[in-house]
């Protein structure tokens, strides 16, 4: 059986660290999942790592549930013992336009794709309204607070909660997240401290990705660990070189195939024989 949302909660509760990486295909999904990671997340990130966008804004609900059931095909064919769970991004104002839009969107992610839970950033008060409708519709819902990566206009990727005020705000809008009915809560580049204050005090899983080792959980970016894309955030250094390791080995094995073969002589064409008269 896959897990489920409420197995990150049980692995919490018995002190057991939760992994989760990024997927945006069947060939990643089968390699995160063979890795034996808890969950696998199809972030909005692959607008950036697959699509080539400069931000995750572009995006589109299409695309997240073309990549998903990708990600998914990858899971079934991987055939771990325990597959992980699968949950999907919903992209930039997929979500934010009202909730019977928000839900509809995050419906069609349970309904179109393996995924079996959504994700989505912040805490304002619409925000939690549309979180409370989802929950209330069955569709589980992890949230996003931190560095959000589709606020990039107004927070840039700059660390958040460095200050008292900030920081006491974040507190009020993860338990209003966990009051809201979140399942878990992916915190991002922030302080450490705050993160631990944050794992300890609340119920639900905190899963941390540039926020200290205090968490109960990690996510990174898949290919930033691979060493994939070109640069990596501060809090996400690369494991292995694998964008360079890959240009090498395929520019060794072009530079084997040697000089390309001469074209063969086009021949001779000799003059068309005049036609036959008609009888």
């Amino acid at each position: 059986m896959p897990l489920r949302p409420a197995d990150l909660t049980r692995r919490k509760q018995g002190g057991l660290a939760i992994t989760m990486l990024t997927a945006w295909d069947a060939l990643s999904a089968a390699v995160v999942a063979g890795a034996g990671v808890d969950a696998v997340l199809v972030g909005d990130s692959l607008a950036m790592v697959v699509l080539g966008h400069a931000t995750t804004l572009p995006v589109t609900l299409e695309e997240m549930l073309h990549h998903c059931r990708a990600a998914g095909r990858g899971l079934a064919a991987a055939a771990a013992h325990h597959p992980p769970l699968l949950i999907c991004d919903l992209p930039f104002l997929s979500y934010q336009c009202g909730a019977d839009e928000a839900v509809a969107a995050a419906g069609r992610v349970l309904k179109e794709t393996p995924a079996v839970a959504v994700k989505l950033e912040g805490a304002e008060p619409e925000t939690l309204t549309v979180i409370d409708r989802m929950v209330r519709s069955g569709i589980p819902v992890m949230g996003h607070l931190g560095l959000t990566p589709q606020s990039v206009h107004q927070l840039g990727y700059r660390r958040q909660a460095g200050d008292p005020v900030s920081q006491e705000r974040l507190r009020r809008r993860a338990l209003a997240l966990q009051e809201a009915g979140c399942f878990a809560l992916v915190i991002e580049h922030v302080p450490a401290e705050l993160a631990s204050e944050l794992s300890a005090s609340l119920v639900i899983p905190v899963i941390g990705i540039g926020a200290g080792d205090g968490c109960d959980g990690q996510v990174r970016v898949t290919a930033d660990l691979l060493g994939l894309t070109s640069r990596q955030p501060p809090f996400s250094p690369p494991l292995m070189e694998g964008r360079a390791l890959a240009v090498e080995v395929l520019g060794r094995w072009v530079r084997e195939q040697g000089p390309a073969a001469a074209p063969a002589p086009t021949p001779a064409t000799r003059p068309a024989s005049p036609a036959a008269p008609h009888c």
